[in-house]
């Protein structure tokens, strides 16, 4: 069908009315005769978003949704930034960038360029020759960001959580999990062998030569099933709890004498008196190795490392082998992203913190910022106010809860840095080469986090990132820059909106603070359960009712389907306490809003919701998702809010109506 300018289908809207308006008659009739549109009673959600899906109608493969857009937004707007980066440059930083990005976009630069970028680290590991040389070569890997054999990463440390430490850790393989290597079924077989084929391509494009590529590339299925064998089950990994163990680092030199840990930590500027090792057994059996297995072993095997670790950024050899085995067989992707996709991929992978320091600057406007803090401030009130009448809460569980409240920070915008933004020139000729300077920068800088006093001076998301989040570790609220926009904070919209998009997520992550996820760690940092047995069976009691007021609704585009109020319930709190609590924040703000105001605040919780779903995804997210479909999370908690009925005086008998002992309340 032809698309019209909206100037052509008000004029047609116009010149409908006309011919129709001197029939008075036939225009009742025709109205009578046309379906129903959806109801603020019946059916909120369509009703609040009837132009949204009208515009997004369901696709035919992947899902739509109005904060799929400000996803997609905040994407363009880091493109801007790096293309004004290329073009026209203002200060370093900006001149980094921009030559990063300029060596992503010229892919004939790129082909050109070939296995250039890591030929100084073939050379280095070509240059083994005994033992004593494996050691180096794996912590010089681990200082350009491609780690080897094992991890090593910055972490908080849970017995002071204003602390980094050290963690090593298990990695080293190829496979997504160790039991793939050990597994004799007959997929687990299937995809070793089909991995195999993709390490003979990565050896055959680092050099090794046709007539022993089937020699070396089981000498690296040999040593990663090594290591496989070592390593704990990728359940096991789930509890921090469990990957942490102290160990003196004055210690690991007598320990692990052959790793040459100490001259690992010194190789990446760490001198801190400790670091974690929760699988001494897995390192032991790494030491081992070192001294056992032949050097050609560890040449080929390193070599493999580096060519898979840097492929998405080499020649079209490269990336064709990576995408085959890595995008299509291991994430089901049906086509590589473009080009400029990866890049900006690349970037915020390799830079990410760079291009934040830019993108705060640009896209953040002080008017956002002081907003957001504001209503933020006002929100945290008012959950004062709710724990300080929550029924269901003791007294014992309450006081925690208020402590903790009161001691909860509030960050807007981009954490406090304490960033060293001197790198090495990029220039323009080598992505590859540039990814790595990049990378070489970020491991630095990670680095220094280990034994000082700074972690909450980081965030745990990058501020162009749309997200607003609870941090537990540090009991504080996250609200990045890139959130702070349309729908979530619309400053063209009624202020009334604001609270109810804005003020509801934050109402949200808020509550995380102080429910069932935040009774883990109490208000003076430590990690305990500070709920009594009391406040836990009237969570408990709330949570199970809501899991069978949502077991009741339809699931959206799945016929007979009804959605998992079980799976769903933590989450549906939280949007029921978002609501409860944002509203109680504005009603203080504007006790005395208009009738148009207080269904703004309504109208702006439904936009951030708005979504379709195709078939596949919808079955797909029916079993896994831990939210409630856009519908319902619209829906379910207003139908709860006594305040929605009273704004658009629903009744019994409409959908959006409860009656008093059947609505759950929490923090109202």
């Amino acid at each position: 069908m032809p698309k019209h300018s909206p100037l052509v289908l008000a004029l047609t809207a116009s010149l409908a009315f006309a011919v129709a308006a001197p029939d008075a008659d036939a225009q009742r009739r025709a109205a009578a005769r046309a379906p129903a549109g959806p109801t603020a009673c019946g059916d909120y959600f369509a009703f609040a978003n009837k132009d949204w899906l009208a515009a997004n109608p369901v696709p035919e493969a992947g899902a739509l949704s109005a904060l799929g857009e400000l996803r997609a937004r905040a994407l363009e707007q880091q493109r801007e930034l790096l293309s004004t980066s290329m073009n026209a440059p203002q200060g370093n930083v900006q001149k980094l960038l921009g030559d990063f990005w300029a060596s992503g976009l010229d892919e004939a630069a790129v082909e050109a360029d070939g296995a250039n970028p890591i030929a100084p680290l073939l050379d280095r590991i070509n240059g083994i020759r005994r033992a004593k040389d494996i050691p180096p070569a794996i912590a010089a890997l681990h200082q350009v960001g491609i780690p080897v054999l094992f991890n090593f990463s910055a972490d908080l440390d849970l017995a002071d959580l204003d602390r980094h430490i050290g963690y090593f850790a298990q990695g080293g393989t190829g496979l997504p999990d160790p039991a793939y290597y050990t597994r004799e079924d007959a997929d687990s077989r299937a995809l070793l062998g089909l991995y195999n084929n993709y390490v003979r391509s990565i050896l055959a494009l680092t050099g090794t030569a046709e007539a022993d590529l089937e020699a070396e590339s089981q000498l690296v299925i040999d040593l990663e099933t090594r290591i496989a064998r070592a390593s704990r089950p990728i359940a096991d990994l789930r509890d921090p709890r469990r990957n942490y163990a102290l160990v003196p680092t004055a210690d690991l030199g007598k320990s692990y004498k052959r790793l040459q840990l100490g001259d690992f930590l010194a190789a990446q500027g760490v001198s801190d008196d400790s670091v974690s090792i929760a699988n001494p057994e897995l390192f032991a059996t790494l030491d081992g190795l070192v001294g056992s297995l032949k050097p050609a072993q560890w040449k080929t095997y390193l070599r493999f490392q580096v060519g898979d670790a840097m492929a998405p950024y080499l020649s079209k050899g490269f990336r064709d082998a990576a995408f085959g085995f890595r995008g299509q067989v291991l994430r089901g992707e049906a086509a590589q992203p473009p080009r400029e996709q990866l890049v900006l991929h690349a970037i915020n992978s390799a830079a990410g913190q760079m291009v934040a320091r830019e993108y705060v600057g640009r896209y953040l406007p002080e008017a956002n910022r002081s907003r957001a803090e504001t209503i933020a401030g006002e929100v945290r009130d008012a959950m004062l106010r709710a724990v300080e009448r929550a029924a269901w809460m003791d007294d014992a569980t309450r006081a925690e809860a208020l402590a903790k409240l009161r001691a909860l920070k509030i960050e807007v915008g981009a954490p406090v840095r304490d960033i060293d933004y001197t790198v090495q020139p990029m220039g323009r000729g080598s992505f590859g080469g540039n990814m790595l300077i990049a990378s070489t920068w970020q491991r630095r800088e990670e680095m220094k986090r280990i034994g000082r006093g700074n972690a909450q001076r980081r965030w745990p998301l990058q501020p162009q990132e749309p997200a607003l989040a609870y941090d537990a570790a540090h009991n504080r609220l996250l609200v990045s820059a890139a959130v702070l926009q349309a729908p979530v904070l619309d400053l063209s919209r009624d202020g009334a909106a604001h609270y109810g998009s804005f003020g509801a997520l934050v109402a949200h992550e808020l509550s995380h603070a102080v429910d069932g996820k935040g009774r883990h760690v109490a208000a003076d940092g430590s990690i305990r359960d500070w709920w009594t047995p009391v406040a836990d069976a009237a969570w408990t009691d709330r949570l199970n009712a809501l899991s069978a007021q949502y077991g009741g609704y339809d699931y959206p585009g799945i016929a007979g389907r009804k959605l998992n109020g079980s799976l769903t319930r933590e989450e549906n709190a939280a949007d029921l306490a978002a609501v409860e609590i944002a509203w109680d924040a504005f009603a203080q703000a504007q006790p005395e809003a208009s009738k148009e105001g207080r269904e703004a605040f309504f109208a702006a919780w439904a936009s951030l919701w708005s979504e379709q779903l195709s078939p596949a995804v919808a079955e797909q997210r029916a079993g896994t998702a831990l939210q409630a479909p856009g519908q319902w999370r619209t829906n379910g908690p207003l139908a709860n809010l006594p305040a929605f009925s009273e704004v658009y005086g629903c009744k019994a008998g409409n959908a959006m109506f409860r009656k008093d002992e059947e609505r759950i309340g929490i923090w109202r």
